[in-house]
């Protein structure tokens, strides 16, 4: 088995930057990709025979790029396959979900670009069918080229919510409305230090000329209190931060909080296993800033492993980079940050759901806490089983350690990694695939 200069995990923007910048200095290069292609969720590509949806300028120009830059570096792909951890030997393992097969790799450094996941906050009905996040609305367009059919709404935080009811707008179904939490229109300061980032404002401006060219209400400073079912449709009840209070019938609702680092069950940033790999990560899986921080941040990646191996200095201007989108995240949160404040987890009813994966209600966590014995995160997780479905806690972790918070305001505070740890292998894969474990050769053998 050959080793590896660098093992790349993800082909969204951080790890194909990472991968060009990496084989530009002469190392052997490798990227494993969970999907049949490359671009990651906001470079999604259309299934075979739809032709891709509009972008916006700036973003097509970045993609097309760095497309063209990663073809010509010439970097194997392992396509469909899904990474899982580092053994006891220091090999990398990968589910090849082609083959069925669990496959070994050794390499010396490894980067993990794997994106960021979609922040949701619970609300009351949160769970029912016609229910998802905006980003997965997203991205069936994208791979689609069709908006999702009927009366859909858009709500919660944050400028995704007007680039997706942009792109359905122009595939010809514009959303009902965008309940927006914050009002961006009344922070003066924010917007004003904004100009300082004109790619972000041209964007902007592009999505919103769309929205108010086809008449879609913004209502901005406005919550989702409950969602009810009502006959075949959703009834949405909805708090004005003038304490009116109305209500809307859709078919479909996609919700969207912001993101949040993809980084469950993965190991501290620059770290080296007992006989592993150096690793480290990229992009939005190392510090959430989205893809305009990506490119630099994957460059940044690529160039520090480079400088590992070769007793390198870094880049100083890759890092400047970063921090300069770091300042934008800063200010788009500042910008976006509900009018209403922070909606506490604690105010919602007993019967909502937390935990979609095992139907944990608020209720059941009140009643694991509700005990003289302060319980742990890992506690609650095995009594509970509240992180312990399929999603392995990456959407509910996060909620259930701030309502544990929220119960029990005295002492130490619960955090995410309390309920999802940080092990090896990051999700379940079938014992089949365990058994059938073999080292593959590498595509430079």
């Amino acid at each position: 088995m050959i080793e590896l200069d660098v093992l790349i995990i993800g082909g969204g923007p951080a790890g194909l930057s990472a991968a060009v910048e990496a084989a530009r200095s002469g190392l052997t290069v490798e990227v494993v990709e969970q999907r049949e292609s490359l671009g990651g969720a906001i470079h999604r590509q259309p299934i075979p025979g739809v032709a891709p949806i509009h972008q916006a300028a700036g973003s097509h120009v970045d993609w097309k790029a760095l497309e063209k830059a990663f073809s010509e570096a010439r970097t194997p792909v392992r396509h469909a396959c899904v990474f899982l951890g580092v053994d006891g030997d220091g090999l990398v393992l990968i589910e090849n979900r082609h083959s069925g097969n669990l496959e070994q790799l050794r390499t010396k450094t490894l980067v993990l670009a794997t994106g960021a996941i979609e922040k949701v906050r619970p609300r009351a009905g949160w769970q029912m069918a016609g229910v998802s996040t905006a980003g997965g609305l997203q991205v069936m367009m994208k791979e689609t080229g069709r908006a999702p059919k009927g009366r859909v709404l858009i709500a919660g935080t944050g400028p995704l919510l007007i680039a997706v009811a942009a792109q359905m707008a122009r595939l010809g179904n514009p959303p009902v409305a965008i309940v927006e939490e914050g009002d961006p229109l009344r922070r003066l300061g924010a917007g004003l230090a904004m100009l300082g980032h004109p790619e972000i404002l041209r964007e902007a401006a592009g999505y919103l000329s769309d929205i108010y060219r086809r008449r879609i209400p913004w209502l901005r400073g406005t919550r989702i209190e409950a969602i009810e079912r009502d006959g075949g449709n959703l009834r949405v009840v909805m708090l004005r931060s003038d304490g009116r209070r109305q209500s809307l019938h859709v078919d479909r609702i996609g919700l969207h909080d912001g993101i949040r680092p993809n980084d469950f069950s993965l190991p501290s940033a620059t770290a080296r296993t007992d006989r592993g790999p150096i690793i480290v990560r990229a992009g939005d899986c190392r510090e959430a800033l989205g893809v305009f921080a990506a490119h630099a941040d994957g460059q940044r990646a690529g160039r520090k492993v480079a400088d590992m191996l070769s007793g390198g200095k870094g880049h100083t201007l890759l890092n400047r980079m970063v921090e300069r989108a770091r300042n934008a995240q800063s200010t788009l949160t500042a910008l976006f940050a509900p009018v209403q404040g922070e909606a506490l987890l604690s105010t919602l009813p007993d019967e909502t759901v937390l935990c979609r994966c095992e139907g944990k209600t608020v209720g059941d966590l009140r009643q694991l806490c509700d005990r003289a014995d302060r319980l742990t995160g890992r506690e609650v997780k095995h009594n509970g089983r509240f992180a312990m479905g399929a999603c392995q806690g990456r959407f509910c972790a996060a909620n259930t350690a701030q309502l544990m918070a929220e119960i029990k305001p005295d002492g130490l505070v619960p955090s995410t990694d309390d309920l999802t740890g940080r092990r090896w292998p990051l999700r379940p894969v079938s014992i089949a695939a365990l058994t059938g474990v073999s080292q593959t050769r590498t595509n430079h053998e």
